[in-house]
């Protein structure tokens, strides 16, 4: 039954519980507060607001020290607090207006609060809509949506890969079987990537490009975790757990470790392997782990359950879960991605995205847009 195979494929079913170990109530990180009054296009300023606000780093006011003044089409000006900014202008129409405003949001971010903006940077994630879940790209400031796929059947997982032409790699059922497909996001070409029977799904591209992990269950009747040279289609086989399934790896920065799920244990828990080696340690005790994501700065973004709700949790590889800092309450939290400045992850919660701030102190979610239908497994292009 695909149900079965969803659950293998995701291994995100979790049922055991968890408590609220933070107060994450608190006032907010520092915020530089900025004024926006541009001429000839309120889509440029309403983009450019949202985006600010979204990092974090800013909040609006009139008559803020932090001022961005021009004119849409011919030249856009920020200046205040010690520094200058100006940005040529050449939109002529609502869409170019947008992303003329996320290159500047991502700018401020990088003059004003020293952290890299993620405005600019595409969004990949699934809407439910029926049976159908079709696979979109979008920004997190819920502007220019695209969809990809029309198929009438699910596709999950997206993860993006950004070598040459960017593309995704994703898990779809348009041969009634879980395989692996690529998309290009600009032309909506699509390939059948992998298909081996039983189960073809989770892939991930390394760092470098050169080397996809991914999830096969044929011919090893069960869920394995392997790699593949996705030029040739050589496979390695990673794991053997022959009473166990394997899911949702994710490359480490420097592409020398995988973290994976793995119920080898009787629960769901992150493990990490060296795929040179196939050496492996297991990286949570506690609860129950699923969705993990590895970030450029080394550190895991995951979903735990110790509770009956499920929470984002955040730890170091080199000190495991004792060291686990839970940055959201508990709810119905699933499949966390970092954004590029490290300190937002974008999550799915009760069928939409929502963007976290897991600095401590920091801003509590925020819904990033609706749509019609559930929003579910979200990437973030970093």
């Amino acid at each position: 039954m695909r149900f079965n195979a969803v659950l293998a494929m995701a291994l995100a079913a979790c049922t055991a519980c968890a408590e609220t170990v933070i107060d994450i109530s608190g006032a907010g990180a520092e915020k530089r507060l900025v004024s926006v009054d541009v001429e000839c296009s309120a889509t440029f300023t309403k983009t450019l607001e949202r985006n600010l606000i979204l990092s974090g780093a800013f909040r609006i006011a009139k008559g803020a020290p932090i001022k961005v003044s021009g004119r849409v089409g011919e030249s856009v000006t920020v200046s205040g607090g010690g520094k200058r900014l100006t940005m040529s202008s050449v939109a002529m129409d609502d869409k170019a207006a947008r992303t003329e405003a996320r290159i500047l949001a991502d700018k401020m971010c990088e003059a004003y609060a020293g952290q890299k903006g993620f405005a600019n940077d595409k969004l990949a994630f699934v809407v439910k809509r029926g049976r159908s879940e079709e696979l979109c790209v979008g920004y997190a400031d819920g502007g220019d949506v695209k969809q990809l796929t029309s198929d009438g059947k699910a596709s999950v997982g997206p993860r993006w890969n950004l070598k040459g032409n960017a593309s995704l790699y994703y898990t779809g059922y348009l041969n009634n079987a879980p395989e692996v497909f690529e998309i290009d996001v600009a032309s909506g070409r699509r390939r059948r990537a992998w298909g081996f029977g039983g189960l073809t799904a989770g892939a991930t591209v390394a760092p470098d490009g050169t080397t996809v992990a991914l999830i096969i269950s044929k011919p090893f009747r069960n869920p394995e975790l392997c790699t593949i040279d996705p030029s040739g289609g050589t496979w390695k086989r990673l794991t053997t757990t022959k009473s166990a399934n394997e899911g949702q790896p994710s490359w480490a920065p420097d592409g020398r470790k995988i973290v994976y799920v793995s119920d080898e244990s009787r629960r769901q828990h992150l493990y990490v392997i060296d795929p040179f080696t196939r050496d492996k340690r297991r990286l949570t005790s506690q609860g129950q782990n699923v969705d993990p994501d590895w970030g450029p700065d080394g550190r895991i973004v995951y979903t735990t359950r110790r509770g009956g709700l499920s929470q984002i949790a955040v730890l170091s590889p080199a000190d495991g879960d004792s060291t686990a800092r839970l940055v959201t309450e508990p709810g119905a939290w699933e499949h966390p991605t970092w954004t590029r400045d490290m300190r937002h992850v974008v999550a799915e919660r009760d069928g939409a995205l929502f963007l976290i701030d897991t600095l401590e102190g920091g801003d509590k979610p925020v819904k990033l847009f609706s749509l019609s239908g559930k929003c579910m497994t979200p990437s973030m292009s970093r």
